[in-house]
């Protein structure tokens, strides 16, 4: 509000028009809002009406109303104050709100508050005023109203929807779904800005810590301390930019200027935002489709002044073509910038000698970018191919004056005369005439070109000479997992096609898949990319087919072909969205909804190539190119649209798949001019279909007029927000797949089981939220089994342990978690995944008094065992985070020369660079399914040393218990008992060999149980000490069986230990103390 700054400076003058606000029965008046005119007040109370009075009828007394007020008023006055501060222009408030922040939450002092937002947040039917702080990895609201405390802090990665939403309550507000709890939040004075950085706070951390694979590839989001609010504003404009303008995903925005570009063939100059980066110069006109052009800093020859009186720019490319631009502000620094960027010198004046001298300098220029392109080629001429695959196998006949090609011919002359009219190339000006021309269909003879063009790989490509000859080099003879299954899929790719049926064909496919794969091996190969490429090669070159691909798979269709598809499934939510929205009988009478996402995957993954004849679909790759995945949405809308009274009829989901199928084979391009060969190999059905042709021209054209209105902008924003909902879907099924394998070995409940799940992925992620490079989430990789897919170190296992173990009150625990870590991981790789923790705690809970005493054997033997001291002796049986990771580590490493050979042993996806060798995780699945049980007789003997500190063991686990007394006796008396035992053992089998009297191992052991902690470090360092040298003599030891049975004997231990344990009490404090567990570590 306009005069909230006037409501609280004292000093101010009087406004003649107040709105104030009064308790009943209350003497008081508090001044709301104030204007100097009639009409400034009347907007503020229009405002109030309707932003706060529509809330006021929800609160039952009229206490709660004026507190309410009050506390929103105050948010408004803050916030606008905040701007300045948010900018970095006041640091001191900023400073003030970290200091709330952390003093509110306790979370770590890593964790970055980007910004904070007054706001309202409803607990039912009631709002509560207060402030929503946004942090790089969780979203917190604090509020103290009327003696009531209100916290809240959700982790961005446990959001699966976050949406804007109103009803009658809340005119708007912002809807957050975490673990399926709903938390409203309104109120907001800039409620779209807030939104919009939620957003991309959400997605940042969900492609943080679920997918890997394409984060990794991101440098400016890899570290999380750096993230500011500026910072996310500046790379959502980027992103948004770079999207638009189909340019290499480097390109960050760096200047907009709000300026005329002079349009030469319409005669006017058209009003827009030349946008600029590092590499490009960009203009789009204000409505977005009027008139658009990106001219690459490596195109121009010279950028001057034009009309200073107009503020004009005049920007000169190879093309012959010049970009003349008015109006434009702090021209002349803009002059002197690009000219620089540019390598060109300016020159305010003779503006036509420097055009005549254009001319002249650009077909030099151009003459030497070809001679590069030449030259990079030309090393690979032998194995490269330099022609598309159709001017090869289907070369167009001059002489043959058909209607078909008439018609094609008719075609070509249209864009000729667009290319005369627009310019032709790179900076073309791309208008709605070129858009409408690519509804019509690319000719044959232009369509590789013009793809290139619409797609941005000719950019790539012209920035990277030689860079794929030199990949087709590299890559040749590898032999990986992806080369494999590129292999086994090179003669399903377009089978039909005669060129697909001759080793060129297959030779250009396999290099371009291959150098792909060698490129990029986080994505590889993915199934449907063979038949886009087989597409692509028949209209485009062999490297321009490359650079399409790499355009498609990395700009255009983001996270498609990566293991898990992702980006294939956001685009099938955002598809079922635009269905309930423009389709919606078809909603109401489908049952369920995957079934368009079932129906549908192979349309987006394919472009349409692999349900429609090749001379149909081929008009789909073109609208795909200029319009992107907003043609494809598009045309599956009007597919469905069209089929839509046969789809209502349908009984079933195989009923309505036959219909689409038929209809698709019904889909046909009557103005194509391919031979008949090609065609009716591609549709083969014709003759026995009944379903009326349908011209695939036609289809395009109606998908655009009924559903043209869609907004690139809003397909983007549908898929963020969907992108929550895939991926924490993705979630929901490997731990449902986790819970089934594990709940089969386990006797926890289904309910106690799904917590521990929960906490153990928590930990996983809480190490990953304030380092910027965690060793964890370096480990975690979707494509593994779904148990192995989280995984935790000894430190994170320490944290667990201390959280859920019953033993943990132990004063030795933390050795004790130590060596259940070192038992549990069995490939000594150093991570532990969810069933052998899930397993070892089930030991502790459910286990007998049998079990229960053989974990706690097998932790005091090796491999489990290990001597462990810490080097602070202040810290007494506690270890550092560096001294757990040591310890843990120890013998493991593998000697230098078979350091490799035992990697590929442990981790089978290490058996190649590339490759996961799936015979040694058959292997591995079937030494486990033959696993047997453990015998007892089986286990190792227990030596002098280890003994004594399984007692100490035994003697801190009953400390605090109600027997302690009696527990403390029962262990002294077995101790005595054995050890006399394995004397009178000894002496049977060598009556004449000079025994080591047990007597004061038996009294050093007693002594240790009775003693103090303190004393228990020097006593372990002086045995240690005295015992190592001597560990080849005959020493005293003892089997788990002679333990076992003295044990048996005392009743108060197997009381102790057959206890029944409830796990519940433990899960519930797990989860309210474990992210300040996190934070003290």
């Amino acid at each position: 509000m306009g005069t909230l700054d006037a409501v609280l400076d004292s000093t101010s003058k009087v406004a003649p028009f107040r709105i104030l606000h009064q308790t009943p029965d209350s003497q008081v008046y508090w001044s709301i809002a104030c204007g100097a005119s009639r009409e400034e007040i009347t907007e503020h109370w229009d405002w109030l009406e309707h932003n706060v009075m529509k809330t006021l009828s929800v609160f039952d007394s009229n206490e709660d109303v004026t507190s309410f007020v009050q506390g929103k008023i105050r948010g408004l006055i803050a916030e606008e104050g905040k701007g300045s501060f948010i900018k970095e222009e006041d640091p001191e408030k900023f400073r003030e709100a970290i200091l709330k922040f952390e003093k509110c939450f306790g979370l770590a002092e890593q964790e970055k508050l980007v910004t904070y937002y007054s706001c309202s947040y409803w607990r039912g039917r009631m709002p509560c005023q207060g402030w929503l702080y946004l942090s790089t990895n969780f979203l917190s609201f604090y509020s103290f109203l009327l003696g009531a405390e209100i916290k809240l802090v959700i982790s961005w990665d446990e959001i699966s929807k976050l949406e804007k939403t109103s009803n009658v309550i809340l005119t708007e507000s912002i809807h957050v779904c975490s673990r399926g709890e709903d938390h409203y939040f309104s109120m907001f004075l800039h409620i779209n800005e807030t939104f919009l950085l939620m957003e991309q706070l959400a997605n940042y951390a969900v492609r943080r810590l679920f997918d890997k694979e394409t984060f990794e590839s991101d440098l400016v989001l890899r570290d999380p301390l750096q993230i500011t609010k500026r910072g996310l504003e500046n790379r959502a404009h980027s992103e948004q930019f770079s999207a638009f303008f189909r340019l290499p995903k480097e390109e960050t925005l760096q200047e907009v200027h709000e300026c005329f570009l002079w349009v030469p063939f319409c005669h006017f100059s058209t009003l827009g935002k030349m946008c600029i980066s590092e590499n490009y110069i960009c203009f789009a006109s204000q409505d977005g489709s009027l008139c658009s052009i990106i001219i690459p800093l490596r195109e121009v020859i010279a950028v001057e002044k034009a009309d200073p009186a107009n503020k004009g720019v005049n920007i000169s490319t190879k093309g012959k073509r010049a970009f003349r631009f008015t109006e434009v502000k702090d021209f002349e620094h803009l002059v002197a910038k690009l000219g620089i960027r540019s390598g060109t010198i300016s020159s305010p004046h003779h503006t036509a000698s420097t055009e005549v001298a254009t001319t002249s300098d650009s077909d030099n220029l151009v003459d030497y970018y070809e001679g590069q392109l030449m030259a990079g080629q030309k090393g690979s001429s032998k194995t490269v191919s330099t022609e598309a695959l159709m001017t090869v196998f289907h070369p167009q006949d001059a002489d043959n004056l058909d209607s078909k090609m008439l018609k094609e011919k008719m075609k070509e002359q249209s864009w000729n005369i667009l290319f005369v009219e627009c310019g032709r190339g790179v900076s073309m000006f791309r208008t709605k005439k070129t858009r409408d021309l690519v509804l019509r269909g690319i000719p044959e003879t232009l369509r590789g070109e013009l793809w290139l063009l619409f797609s941005g790989a000719v950019n790539d490509m012209a920035t990277n000479p030689g860079y794929y000859t030199e990949l087709v080099e590299k890559s040749l003879g590898t032999c990986t997992l992806a080369t494999d299954e590129i292999e086994r899929d090179l003669r399903r790719s377009l089978p039909e096609h005669p060129a697909f049926q001759s080793d060129t064909g297959i030779s250009a496919l396999r290099r371009v898949l291959t150098a792909y794969a060698y490129r990029n091996p986080k994505i590889g190969y993915c199934q449907a990319m063979n038949i886009l490429t087989s597409v692509l090669l028949l209209y485009a070159k062999e490297e321009e087919a490359f650079w399409l691909l790499v355009a498609v798979c990395e700009r255009m269709l983001p996270d498609y072909f990566n293991r898990r598809i992702i980006g294939a499934l956001v685009d099938q939510a955002v598809f079922e969205e635009l269905i309930r929205d423009h389709l919606s009988q078809l909603t109401d009478h489908m049952t369920d909804m995957t079934f368009f996402s079932s129906v549908s995957l192979s349309w987006f993954l394919t472009l349409f190539i692999s349900v429609l004849p090749i001379e149909s679909a081929v008009s789909v790759v073109d609208c795909f190119f200029y319009d992107g995945i907003k043609a494809i949405l598009q045309l599956g809308l009007a597919v469905l649209d069209y089929n839509m009274d046969k789809l209502l009829t349908c009984k079933d989901d195989a009923e309505a798949v036959t219909v689409l199928n038929r209809f698709f084979d019904s889909v046909t391009n009557k103005d194509s001019p391919l031979p008949q060969a090609v065609q009716q190999a591609s549709n083969l059905n014709d003759t026995k279909s009944y379903h009326p042709k349908v011209d695939i021209t036609d289809l395009i054209r109606e998908s655009n007029e009924k559903y043209g209105d869609i907004r690139y902008e809003d397909v983007e924003s549908m898929r963020c927000r969907n992108r929550l909902y895939v991926i924490q879907t993705l979630e929901v099924t490997t731990k449902q797949n986790v819970l089934r394998v594990v709940s089969q070995d386990v006797k926890f409940s289904p309910s106690d089981l799904e917590e521990l799940y929960e906490l153990f992925k928590k930990e996983h992620f809480l190490s990953c939220y304030w380092s910027a490079n965690s060793p964890v989430l370096r480990h975690h990789d979707p494509s593994l089994p779904y148990l192995d897919q989280y995984r935790i170190d000894c430190q994170q296992f320490r944290v667990l342990y201390h959280l859920l173990s019953p033993w943990a009150h132990c004063a030795n625990r933390d050795s004790l978690a130590l060596w259940t870590f070192r038992l549990l991981d069995e490939n000594s790789d150093c991570l532990i995944n969810f069933k052998e923790f899930a397993c070892v705690l089930d030991v502790m809970y459910n286990g007998s008094f049998t079990d229960k005493l053989k974990l706690l054997f097998k932790l005091h033997i090796p491999p489990a065992f290990t001597e462990v001291e810490s080097l602070s002796p202040s810290k007494g049986d506690d270890l550092s985070k560096e001294e757990l990771i040591h310890f843990s580590q120890l013998n493991v490493s593998s000697p230098v020369d078979s350091q490799e050979a035992d990697a590929l042993k442990r981790s089978p996806e290490k058996a190649g660079k590339e490759k996961i060798d799936i015979q040694a995780y058959l292997k591995q699945w079937q030494d486990e399914l033959l696993k047997k049980e453990e015998n007892i007789k089986d286990l190792p003997r227990m030596n002098q040393f280890q003994f004594i500190q399984f007692s100490k063991t035994l003697y801190n686990l009953f400390h605090g218990d109600p027997e302690e007394e009696l527990l403390y006796w029962a262990i002294a008396t077995v101790t005595s008992l054995l050890l006399k035992m394995e004397e009178v053992g000894r002496r049977l089998q060598s009556p004449t060999s000079p025994a080591k009297s047990p007597a004061s191992a038996a009294e050093s052991s007693t002594d240790s149980q009775n003693a103090p902690k303190k004393d228990s470090a020097p006593q372990q360092t002086e045995r240690r000490n005295v015992q190592s040298p001597r560990r080849d003599d005959h020493e005293w030891s003892f089997a788990f069986e002679q333990i076992l049975a003295s044990l048996l004997n005392e009743p108060a231990l197997v009381r102790f230990f057959e206890k029944p344990l409830d796990i519940k009490a433990k899960v519930e404090n797990a989860k309210t103390s474990q992210l300040k567990a996190r934070t003290r570590v």
